[in-house]
């Protein structure tokens, strides 16, 4: 799984400070290879990261390659960028993304919302009058709380999302940021296409989830994120405001952090909910879910009008 701004650093692995010196790195590692053992009470799935953690800081290259690795800079806007488009539907700014050929069309500024939150709270746990002169550099991200580094991963997450999404065809139209009317939550992306109608949920929370009871969880979601709750909420509100119905909802995370897809069944007006690799989202988008009818052109195209005229979109 690639390295995500959300994901335990291997300086919080092993548990020293990002400063600590060679030496004091080495005598962590052995540490942890102790304490981490299957044989003495830890785990697999630990004494694995502690070897991945050492791996990546434990030579001198190998930890200045990582030190520098740079996280999340401003989004492209290549002359050709098919998502940077106004946030109003009809503009000048977005009609252009309809003339790229074979592009999707699309509207909104993917990430935008989460992006600007996140440069807001770096800056605010800086500290005021603390000049920051790149809001990205990996020793800033690095040793900021988890729960900023979370928002840049999402905001990755969004624009990578929009990236494939853009390369559905003409055939697709994408939305993003889209406000979901109940007056708190945003849909990341509402994606309408020949196989129906989804909202798209994109999520990085930096390691491995599972299902349980419906809902997504591992270590790194807190006990009251509920995501999945939290998408068919403001999906139910969408619907409500817009008069239309999802065909189905899709939660898209990197593709290391399921084994495989994870699905909730439909439920009552609840449609269902599938939980999917980034690779496997345009597939899913083209041909649908499983048994699933495709829409007609003419049923397409109606409801892509009533939606272009209904959407609004969050303010970032």
């Amino acid at each position: 799984m690639p390295d995500s701004p959300a994901a335990s650093t291997p300086y919080e692995v092993l548990g020293v400070a990002p400063s600590a010196s060679d030496d004091a790195l080495r005598r962590a590692y052995r540490l942890q290879l102790r304490r981490t053992h299957p044989d003495v009470g830890g785990t697999a799935a630990q004494f694995h990261a502690v070897q991945i953690a050492w791996e990546r800081v434990g030579s001198p290259e190998s930890r200045a390659v990582y030190d520098r690795t740079r996280f999340g800079g401003p989004e492209p806007t290549m002359p050709d960028d098919p998502f940077h488009t106004s946030a109003t539907p009809g503009s000048s700014a977005s009609s252009r993304a309809s003339t790229t050929g074979l592009k999707t069309r699309m509207h909104g500024h993917p990430g935008g919302l989460v992006r600007q939150q996140y440069l807001n709270l770096i800056r605010e746990w800086a500290g005021r009058g603390t000049v920051i002169d790149d809001p990205y550099a990996p020793s800033l991200v690095r040793s900021a709380p988890r729960a900023i580094r979370h928002l840049l991963a999402k905001a990755l997450a969004e624009e990578a999302t929009a990236h494939l999404v853009s390369g559905l065809g003409i055939g697709f139209t994408a939305w993003h940021d889209v406000d979901a009317a109940n007056g708190t939550d945003k849909l990341d992306h509402v994606v309408l296409g020949p196989a129906g109608l989804f909202a798209v949920l994109s999520e990085d929370w930096g390691g491995a989830v599972q299902l349980r009871r419906g809902e997504l969880v591992s270590d790194e979601i807190a006990d009251d994120e509920e995501p999945i709750h939290r998408l068919q909420a403001s999906a139910k509100a969408f619907t409500r405001h817009v008069r239309v119905r999802f065909t189905g909802l899709i939660v898209v995370l990197p593709d290391g952090a399921l084994e495989a897809p994870l699905s909730v069944p439909k439920r009552g007006r609840h449609p269902m909910v599938t939980v999917i690799g980034r690779s496997r989202l345009n597939g899913l988008l083209r041909d649908g879910f499983p048994g699933m009818e495709r829409g007609s052109f003419e049923k397409v195209f109606e409801l892509r009008s009533t939606l272009q005229n209904e959407i609004r979109f969050v303010a970032s």
